[in-house]
């Protein structure tokens, strides 16, 4: 079998970076994405990876990225949108959104929108990371979606990762046609960084020795990454679906509203048409 193309953002630590070493392996071609230029470049020179940087707090720099991948791979087999994290006190990124929103939906949704035609010509399979505190915390409304009116990091982070599973959901009903697949998945609870500058009460487990000897290893929360980009879609698992450890798991009803999933989409669209190309570009 032809080597494939893997994009993993959010590479250069965590379960990023695990999936990265391990899916090297394969002898596919891995292609790490971070937004810090010295852990980026060490992961990817110790696997013998090709590397980019993107801070997705500047959509304007997922755009360049999506460019710069376009040009070196005409193929694309696996994008996984894995780049993300929970945040502080509320903030707005250099262009007006609320950051826990940008980082963890808007900017992979503006990525896969942008590499839609080369996704779609290679048939590829999308992974988007999501987590249980979608059901803890997510109450997404859809009227809010930048959490002016009322904010917690927890919530926020819960919306976010509950959005994960809504694009997930109607990027699988729109284009499931045209052999695209789509998985989010939650790796559990990993003993990385992620929370650590939040001021959600999740940065005193992450960060407490006791709870972490409790906790996944990385590498360990990337098995279902991993599972589901080597794994094949219809016989291993079924596209648009939720996994956790390698199988389909409870999401919460707000994740199964079709409903929700299709004005997230096109609130979405609207939020980021800055950044978009003409719709019609997409075929859609």
């Amino acid at each position: 079998m032809e080597p494939r193309t893997i994009v993993i953002t959010g590479a250069s630590s965590g379960i990023g970076e695990a999936a990265a070493r391990t899916l090297a392996q394969t002898g596919d071609t891995i292609v790490v994405v971070g937004r810090s230029e010295q852990r980026t470049r060490a992961v990817a020179e110790d696997i013998g990876a090709d590397y980019f940087l993107a801070d997705f707090t500047r959509l304007d720099e997922v755009r360049e990225l999506a460019l710069a991948l376009r040009i070196k791979y005409p193929r694309i087999d696996v994008l996984a949108n894995n780049a993300g994290g929970i945040m502080g006190r509320r903030e707005l990124t250099p262009d007006g959104f609320e950051k826990t929103l940008q980082v963890n939906h808007l900017a992979p949704f503006l990525l896969t929108r942008l590499l839609h035609d080369v996704l779609v010509a290679s048939q590829a399979r999308i992974i988007n990371t999501s987590s249980v505190a979608h059901r803890l915390f997510g109450r997404l409304d859809i009227d809010d979606l930048d959490a002016a009116g009322k904010y917690s990091a927890n919530r926020a982070y819960g919306n976010a990762k509950l959005a994960n599973i809504l694009f997930t959901k109607e990027l699988h009903r729109r284009f499931a046609g045209t052999g695209l697949t789509t998985a989010a998945f939650h790796p559990g609870g990993v003993a990385t960084n992620f929370s650590a500058g939040s001021t959600s009460f999740m940065r005193f487990a992450y960060g407490s020795s006791g709870a972490r000897s409790y906790m996944l290893t990385p590498a360990q929360g990337a098995q279902t990454l991993v599972w589901l980009a080597i794994g094949e879609p219809g016989l291993d698992w079924e596209s648009g679906g939720y996994f956790a450890k390698r199988k389909p798991a409870r999401a919460s009803r707000q994740a199964n509203d079709v409903e929700l999933a299709r004005e997230l989409w096109l609130r979405s669209e609207q939020m980021l048409a800055h950044w978009l190309p003409d719709p019609s570009s997409t075929g859609e």
